[in-house]
């Protein structure tokens, strides 16, 4: 990709314009004696100082819900240390069950319930911002974990935070910046990132907006990302080529609907790659009840929870040719991505058409 990503307009640019909340002063009863000094004798238990956090910060995250049990399949607990011998992780195939099962024991934790977004920003704003995003993530060349991880991050700001409208541009370049950090081997300048955004920040904002998401979040940065299940289960159930970038092009296209937030990142992985299959055997299998019998069941989540996702997926990349925000849909339309979004197998698919005529799974 040769030049700049295109950047926002003056008049749509985004930023946020918020107050630094004033630093709370500790309680020093019981250090009289050290007072003028400055010193102070001894550390509060981690205990102590969680219950002032949630004392001094109520907009701080909430609690995570309780982990729910999956069960995993057989065929997949069988299918999983061959997988990762294959996608050379042989050091931790010997622990490939109980990975994936702590994995989908976390995956609430991730899923948005509830998710409102600021007053201040759209549907149509966040939109932007994603498409925005991955034209500079593929600018830079950067991982897909990286954008996920980013979006990801940017979400639970939203979710956490007041955000005004001037600077909306620089959180989501500052989730970029930190999501580099976290996945990949070089991390962009803070004056590259400047200079995508048309030099309308500097790089002091920056890293005061980077302090600002850390101090929200509570440096709890890391998460179930989609992307590695993917690849896993891509690999344990032997797809070929097409079929894992079909399923990361759906999975990716998932992060423009604001709608899939309240779903779990294993769920739109399993949900991506069961698309893709289905759409790859389409052409061949015109009988829908044998086309069933071609697609690799899991069973970690029911076909319920899975048509769940279906109808924003299948939106998504059935309008990604027409929509105003393309980048995604350029991005699959590389030979380095096999064309994925121009398959002539994704506008000839009844499956996902049946979607646009009737939204309910």
């Amino acid at each position: 990709m040769t030049g700049r990503p295109p950047s926002f307009s003056s008049a749509a640019r985004f930023q946020v314009d918020e107050k630094r909340e004033p630093l709370k002063s500790k309680s020093n009863e019981g250090q009289s004696t050290e007072k003028a000094s400055g010193k102070k004798k001894g550390l509060q238990s981690y205990e102590e100082q969680a219950e002032k956090r949630r004392v001094l910060c109520p907009q701080a995250l909430p609690e995570a819900p309780l982990p729910r049990e999956r069960v995993v399949p057989a065929s997949l607990a069988q299918e999983l240390p061959q997988a990762m011998l294959r996608m050379d992780m042989a050091l931790e195939r010997e622990y490939a069950l109980d990975i994936f099962s702590n994995l989908m024991q976390k995956q609430p934790s991730y899923a948005f319930q509830g998710f409102d977004l600021p007053r201040s920003v759209t549907v149509e704003m966040r939109a932007l911002l994603v498409d925005w995003l991955v034209q500079v993530h593929e600018y830079l060349n950067l991982a897909d974990e990286t954008l996920h991880l980013a979006v990801h991050l940017m979400n639970s700001y939203m979710k956490t935070s007041h955000v005004r409208i001037p600077h909306l541009q620089l959180l989501s370049a500052t989730c970029l910046f930190l999501a580099c950090k976290l996945e990949e081997h070089t991390c962009p300048e803070p004056a590259q990132l400047c200079f995508m955004m048309e030099n309308s920040c500097t790089r002091k904002d920056l890293l005061r907006m980077e302090r600002k998401i850390l101090a929200r979040l509570r440096f709890e940065l890391h998460y179930a990302n989609p992307i590695h299940l993917s690849r896993l289960l891509a690999e344990a159930a032997h797809c070929t080529l097409e079929v894992q970038f079909l399923a990361l092009y759906f999975l990716e296209s998932s992060l423009l609907e604001v709608d899939c937030l309240c779903f779990e990142p294993a769920q739109l992985s399993f949900a991506a790659l069961s698309l893709a299959h289905r759409l790859t055997c389409e052409a061949r299998i015109k009988d829908m009840d044998a086309l069933q019998e071609h697609v690799p069941k899991f069973h970690v989540y029911s076909e319920a929870e899975l048509s769940a996702v279906f109808p924003y997926m299948a939106k998504a990349v059935l309008q990604g040719g027409n929509a105003s925000l393309r980048a995604i849909f350029l991005k699959y339309s590389r030979p380095q991505k096999l064309c994925v979004s121009t398959n002539p197998a994704i506008a000839a698919s009844k499956f996902l058409s049946h979607f646009l005529r009737d939204p309910t799974p």
